[in-house]
């Protein structure tokens, strides 16, 4: 397991302190090396310079390093450190005492969806691939706390770990990022969208099957941006709340709305675990939670569970509170080529009972209406 630390007054790991970017053309998307927003975090003032140090650090390193109050383990994307940057924070507000420098340190953790590029997810594993060696960290008291992206988080715990925290939920929209095109309907039939995702290509392909898709087209916001600006292909979809997270929605060419492109289960959101016997860290954390995107999670988890979903599976779920209160949670479930896709939707109250009991009978509708062998056509 490969893994770095950083204090908590430094900017994220592995990152240089002044933002790479691609000298593009002026029809070209920014594809920053670390975008974070300055403001949010006092990780990028003047004094905040990179000091990483693996896991195996000198003896000289560690009497000069204090021992950290908590440590947070992540993987190393911009994303994932601007995640835990953004936790990291949020604890410091809740609890003063934990702003003292070296009181929180960022542990970043290789995970094998990281490691390996070069094939699909699903045909590597599937659940788990970005959390697997983080909750091994975890269970092994390597840290304290992993944060993830609850989407990428499989709908079965690890033994000896819980998830009390989710934080507030980003805008769950997908965004269509196009050098010369406005929007899907506007590219020309046999233009090549770029997505790793199953269910963003099932549901692309319905709604336009003249366009034709790049699978595995793998990587961090990043890397796809620069795949785009080449030309590898003439358009990508991306999750707006990581661009948001990154401060790069100057990249962003319109945004899809929910009814054309219905989210991914737990999209949007983050997701904060400790192990189950760290009652001091369960408690820091539960001050932490923001109850409506929890309840939301929840339900849109109990539908993929009934589903038993994976990477191999086009599915798709969102669940949020209307003007007055209640809960509507819609779903759908697809043929991986996009000629048919199934939805469905519930209506019941805000509360935690109620909600999964919507999303596991979404999922049992869904999994009766599609009957056997749907998800390998």
């Amino acid at each position: 397991m490969e893994t770095a630390m950083a204090s908590a007054s430094q900017a994220p790991c592995g990152l240089k302190t002044r933002p790479l970017c691609y000298n593009f053309t002026a029809a070209s998307v920014s594809a920053l090396g670390c975008s974070l927003p300055v403001s949010k975090s006092p990780a990028f003032t003047r004094r905040g310079r990179v000091f990483v140090t693996r896991a195996s650090v000198s003896l000289e390193e560690k009497t000069r390093t204090k021992t950290a109050v908590i440590r947070i383990g992540t993987r190393g994307s911009p994303l994932a450190l601007a995640q835990a940057y953004e936790t990291r924070d949020k604890l410091i507000e809740s609890h003063p005492e934990l702003a003292e420098e070296g009181a929180i340190q960022i542990v970043i953790i290789k995970t094998t969806g990281d490691k390996i590029l070069s094939q699909p997810l699903a045909d590597i594993g599937g659940k788990g691939l970005f959390t697997k060696e983080i909750d091994e960290a975890l269970i092994n008291s390597e840290i304290d706390i992993a944060v993830h992206s609850m989407k990428d988080v499989p709908t079965y715990l690890p033994d000896k770990t819980i998830l009390p925290c989710n934080l507030p939920r980003e805008d769950v929209r997908d965004a269509f990022i196009c050098l010369t095109a406005a929007s899907l309907a506007e590219l020309p039939a046999g233009s090549t969208v770029g997505t790793a995702s199953l269910r963003r290509k099932s549901q692309l392909l319905n709604r336009y099957p003249s366009l034709k898709v790049l699978e595995n087209f793998r990587g961090n916001v990043q890397t796809r941006l620069r795949k785009l600006n080449e030309g590898v292909v003439q358009a990508t979809l991306l999750a707006l709340a990581g661009l948001k997270r990154l401060n790069m929605t100057e990249n962003v060419t319109s945004v899809l709305s929910i009814d054309d492109m219905l989210p991914a289960v737990a999209q949007g959101a983050i997701g904060i675990a400790c192990r189950s016997d760290d009652e001091k860290m369960a408690s820091y954390l539960a001050s932490l939670n923001h109850e409506d995107t929890r309840l939301a999670v929840s339900c849109e988890r109990a539908f993929l569970e009934k589903l038993e979903g994976s990477c191999r599976t086009p599915i798709a779920g969102y669940a949020r509170r209307d003007a007055v209160g209640n809960c509507i949670f819609k779903a759908l479930v697809a043929s991986p080529d996009g000629t048919e896709v199934l939805e469905t939707s519930r209506e019941g109250s805000y509360a935690y009972d109620d909600m999964i009991k919507m999303g596991v009978d979404a999922g049992e509708e869904l999994l009766a209406r599609a009957g056997p062998g749907f998800f390998n056509r």
